[in-house]
């Protein structure tokens, strides 16, 4: 599924038909839970015609579902698979130490894993003593300017420092946009093994992340109270 701030994508000539396929489902994100054929067919950046015979196969498997309405949503076949990725798997196991740690500081607590070139939140947990996140699982952060990413970033290979450092989007006056700058904190992060965000992605919210370290994945959590 497609973060909510992805453009939509273009029509590349010789795509596959697993490659169109995809890109019908991955028109759809926490914006946009339910589109219409057209819909489906600008964000996936594919002909009308080519969008129509791929969401009629998706919805055959189940993988879409069409609504009343005419819209379509994503099938409960697509929930059931997710169910099975290793992301759902891990947050079934640290659920139980998250609770304990939201209960224990009064502050929200995410869980986040590495996907591409950002951090996927799998679990937010909210605390009474933090202001609203809009950090939703399934949501997206920036992996140079938050505290879970520095710390995914911290023991990421080289080539995807690289490629973070080529775009340090500035959130706030506070956020780092300065390469070296950036090294230095990843070197501390890799010393201590302790993740910090002072206002760099959010004003008024600070952070602090840690290493979840498994068999399977390496995954992060961290809490996030207002300054």
């Amino acid at each position: 599924m497609r973060s909510a701030n992805r453009p939509p994508a273009r029509t590349a000539p010789g795509r596959s038909a697993t490659s169109r396929a995809l890109s019908v489902l991955d028109a759809f994100d926490a914006g946009h839970h339910a589109l219409t054929l057209s819909q489906i067919s600008r964000r996936a950046g594919l002909p009308v015609a080519t969008a129509h015979r791929l969401v009629a196969e998706l919805c055959a498997a189940r993988l879409l579902l069409r609504r009343p309405d005419g819209a379509y949503e994503v099938g409960a076949r697509m929930w059931r698979l997710g169910l099975l990725a290793a992301p759902t798997l891990l947050r079934e196991t640290a659920l139980p130490h998250l609770q304990d740690l939201v209960l224990a500081t009064g502050h929200t607590v995410h869980l986040a894993v590495l996907d591409g070139t950002s951090a996927l939140v799998v679990e937010r947990l909210a605390g009474s003593r933090t202001q609203p996140t809009r950090h939703s699982p399934g949501g997206r952060l920036p992996l140079h300017c938050t505290a879970v990413g520095k710390v995914l970033l911290a023991h990421a290979p080289p080539e995807l420092l690289a490629t973070v450092e080529a775009d340090l989007r500035r959130y706030t006056p506070w956020t780092t946009t300065d390469p070296d700058r950036l090294r230095r904190q990843l070197e501390v992060i890799r010393r201590s093994g302790l993740g910090r965000s002072a206002q760099e992605h959010r004003p008024g919210v600070s952070s602090l992340a840690m290493p979840v370290r498994g068999r399977r994945a390496w995954s992060r959590r961290w809490a996030s109270w207002p300054r």
